[in-house]
């Protein structure tokens, strides 16, 4: 189970992108009189839907297509690919692999979306002949070599992201550009809460990801942070304007997709129920004391060692979403220690273990760090009743010496 979790994060910051076949389709082009259409160049933002084949699939993509109808060009600039070495599966899991922003044709893009049947939605950027220049000027600055390259980050510097912080730049819009509303008005919206909505068919990766994911993404986003997704990305270029004036048209689909699958049965929910069920039998029903051992020293073993991985992620990996980890108060990898063996001072670690999970929750409803309930609530009463009866029995076997 732990080999899965962990596989399961690393598949779902890789944020991949896909190609695929498809013939372009066209958009309506406002003529405003403010804009001047002599210019040999479209430029366009491309938002590609999720998928459900894949965990990678989930957040969908986007990219920057630029045609250039004097040189007959149809090119795209993704910034969600990567180079195979020899050490890559090791700067992965470290947070320090390298991604590129990469020039491919359009058909090449858009290959694999053909193939996987997902939809890609297209919105011209309404810029005049200097801004397309300079959008453009840029775009191939950083194809060049020494330009290309950047540390990928899934929540702070994405594929998204990179596109994102092309639109403020201020040689070209100068500082009247302002995106469009993407954040929905009046909400308090966090990052584990918008990427908890997108694994909803997922249960499993879902709670997997809230484990090792820390409080540094518990912060509520801003209209800015949201557009780390390709969808919010598209609504805030959608509603974006310079002096007043709107700079792209309204999505259209170019490429259309399958219907995404509905949310599934949450087996994540039903293991831990049954986990914590009849871990609470067993330590509760007398007849039943050795499953209440076993289940036990099985819940304080899982927890141990996903407490060191929580360890691993937080200090020894550039993962920015990683860091300041307070699941690590219940998963505490002194658990593993307390499950095989019976060292001194084990009823006071299982009062101290006690209020740490009550502190935990504490930083839940002061909104701190978050918790994935309902998944994570049976884990939690679980482990309460394991601590509290290994303080119970412990107090119950020492000897009372009377003067």
């Amino acid at each position: 189970m732990l080999k899965r979790l962990h596989l399961l994060f690393f598949v779902f910051l890789l944020f991949l992108p896909r190609l695929a076949h498809c013939q372009p389709g066209s958009t309506n082009r406002d003529t405003a009189s403010w804009q001047r259409t002599d210019t040999h160049l479209r430029i366009s933002l491309l938002t590609c839907g999720p998928g459900d084949e894949e965990v990678w699939e989930v957040f969908g993509h986007t990219a920057l297509r630029v045609m250039d109808s004097v040189h007959h060009t149809d090119v795209v600039y993704n910034y969600g690919t990567f180079e195979f070495g020899p050490d890559f599966e090791i700067q992965f899991m470290k947070g320090k692999l390298n991604y590129c922003v990469a020039r491919q044709t359009f058909l090449s893009f858009m290959q694999e979306y053909v193939e996987a049947k997902r939809s890609v939605e297209e919105q011209e950027l309404l810029l005049d002949w200097k801004q397309k220049e300079h959008v453009y000027d840029f775009l191939q600055w950083n194809t060049e070599r020494e330009n290309m390259y950047y540390k990928y980050d899934f929540f702070f510097d994405n594929c998204a992201t990179r596109i994102r912080d092309v639109f403020p730049r201020a040689e070209v819009f100068g500082k009247s550009f302002k995106f469009g509303q993407a954040l929905p008005e009046g909400q308090r919206i966090t990052f584990r809460d918008i990427i908890n909505r997108y694994f909803y068919r997922d249960h499993w990766t879902r709670l997997g990801v809230n484990i090792l994911l820390g409080s540094k993404i518990d912060r509520p986003m801003t209209n800015i942070d949201i557009m780390f997704l390709p969808d919010y990305l598209r609504d805030g270029v959608g509603g974006a304007k310079v002096d007043g004036h709107k700079i792209a048209t309204p999505p259209v689909l170019i490429l259309p997709g399958n219907p995404l699958a509905t949310g599934g049965f949450n087996w994540a929910l039903l293991l831990t129920s049954l986990l914590a069920i009849l871990t609470i039998a067993g330590l509760t029903i007398n007849r039943l004391r050795l499953l209440g051992r076993i289940m036990s020293s099985i819940l304080l073993a899982v927890t141990g060692l996903l407490g060191i991985l929580i360890l691993v992620m937080w200090f020894a990996t550039d993962h920015q979403g990683c860091r300041d980890n307070f699941n690590i108060l219940w998963c505490v990898p002194l658990n593993i220690v307390v499950a095989f063996f019976n060292p001194k001072g084990k009823s006071k670690y299982a009062l101290v273990a006690v209020f740490l999970i009550i502190g935990l929750i504490v930083l839940h409803i002061t909104r701190v760090q978050g918790l994935l309930l309902p998944e994570f609530a049976p884990l939690l009463l679980a482990l309460l009743f394991v601590h509290g009866t290994i303080y119970k029995r412990s107090k119950n076997t020492n000897p009372v010496v009377n003067a």
